[in-house]
């Protein structure tokens, strides 16, 4: 992998797993020495990560992480309220039973929060590439990965939750993907969604790191 490349994915995750926290300031010098790199890669990766609104340019001050306001948080999960289910319809038409039963490894889980969001992601993610759609699992990946930053943020509000519950509409979901039940499976998964917004943003909303709007 290209240098650049290794540097932008290092950032992203970064600021996605909230090692940089939404509003926190940086600057090229700080971020090549981190990363014992040079200035220009971390220049090029603060510039694809200012396209995907992760980072905001302060001019003669360097780069902030951009704060999460809470419509701009709406409308991630709202995408992926009309993107998810598509993925999952597509993988229950077109998906190989091989790839529908690998699912079977995400029927269990044990550990701690920070397990959890690794859990959580990877079952998704599985569901984006099993739709064996690759611009849709593109798509769907990259608003999972953004969709973590929101859960991290908002953390106060989660600890001591019991993932118990969200597992078990997972496995609800399994079964219905691999007994090819595509209405059963579209409820399920939209409200799912719509139970992680209705989790989320009440959380971001009380958190002081979190701008009420953007402008646009």
């Amino acid at each position: 992998m290209l240098l650049r490349e290794n540097v932008y994915d290092l950032l992203r995750t970064d600021i996605l797993c909230c090692r940089f926290a939404p509003g926190d300031e940086m600057r090229e010098q700080d971020l090549a020495e981190r990363y014992s790199v040079s200035r220009q890669p971390v220049r090029d990766a603060l510039l694809r990560l200012q396209r995907e609104h992760l980072v905001t340019v302060q001019p003669r001050q360097g780069y902030r992480v951009t704060p999460i306001s809470l419509s701009d948080a709406r409308d991630l999960l709202r995408f992926r309220l009309a993107l998810e289910p598509a993925c999952v319809a597509e993988a229950i038409e077109s998906a190989p039973d091989s790839v529908l039963k690998s699912l079977d490894e995400f029927r269990r889980f044990s550990g701690g929060h920070e397990d959890f969001i690794t859990y959580n992601r990877g079952f998704h993610t599985a569901l984006a590439h099993a739709s064996g759609n690759r611009r849709m699992a593109t798509a769907l990946c990259d608003l999972i990965g953004q969709a973590d930053r929101l859960v991290r943020v908002s953390i106060s509000n989660l600890k001591g939750h019991d993932p118990a519950k969200l597992v078990a509409e997972h496995v609800a979901l399994i079964d219905a993907m691999q007994s090819r039940e595509t209405r059963t499976a579209a409820r399920i998964i939209k409200a799912h969604i719509g139970a992680t917004e209705k989790r989320v943003l009440p959380a971001l909303k009380r958190n002081a790191v979190i701008v009420e709007e953007r402008s646009l």
